[in-house]
């Protein structure tokens, strides 16, 4: 596999730090281990884990200014993603992840104690029950997008936005069910031909 640092490169403005990359080196082991065990990702070889998970969610957080973000919720983690990574990029910013599959929960739960992230919380259930908001929530392309779509609306504090790292042909679908938050253009995801980050935040009408 190519070093790390250069499959990576595409996707970030500023390189990561020895210690982030060593995170990255400790977080993906672990997603190789764990996923020959229980489904994490469909995604098998390393260097396109590196690409396709790492890399956009990494990509995602700049483009969204995670490192400037107070708190950030990651609706749906999954295995971390585009969540972990993020908290990565912002070691100041207090990050949730939200997932309802126990597996997966323990995954995260070892993530987080293996890269020692001070900073991230694991809530273990679904994200409607989950009552705090959070300056920049994110959402990874997920089934029945136009409900969670909803729901991770509804976790955006006043001025905050939401950050989703979609298929292209996702877009319209997020302005339909969100007509209150004012969208900038999507941004085109390096190596993709149609993973996008869109980002939204809540207009003045949102809240009334």
């Amino acid at each position: 596999m190519p070093a790390l640092t250069d499959l990576l490169r595409p996707f970030l403005a500023k390189p990561l730090s020895t210690d982030q990359t060593r995170q990255v080196v400790t977080y993906l082991d672990l997603l190789l281990k764990w996923n020959a065990k229980i489904s994490l990702t469909a995604v098998r070889a390393p260097e396109e884990m590196v690409q396709r998970h790492f890399g956009e969610s990494l990509f995602a957080g700049e483009q969204a200014g995670v490192a400037e973000a107070s708190s950030v919720t990651d609706v749906g983690s999954g295995a971390g993603f585009p969540g972990v990574p993020m908290a990565i990029l912002a070691p100041r910013a207090q990050v949730t992840l939200i997932e309802s599959q126990q597996r997966k929960v323990a995954f995260l739960r070892e993530v987080v104690r293996a890269l020692e992230l001070k900073n991230v919380s694991v809530y273990a259930g679904r994200a409607e029950n989950f009552k705090h908001e959070s300056q920049i929530v994110t959402l990874r392309a997920v089934e029945k997008f136009e409900a969670v779509l909803q729901v991770a609306a509804s976790l955006v504090e006043s001025g905050g936005k939401l950050a989703l790292l979609i298929g292209a042909s996702q877009a319209d679908t997020a302005r339909k069910t969100l007509p209150n938050f004012l969208w900038l253009n999507p941004i085109l995801v390096p190596k993709s031909r149609e993973r996008i980050v869109l980002m939204g935040s809540q207009t003045s009408l949102a809240g009334q």
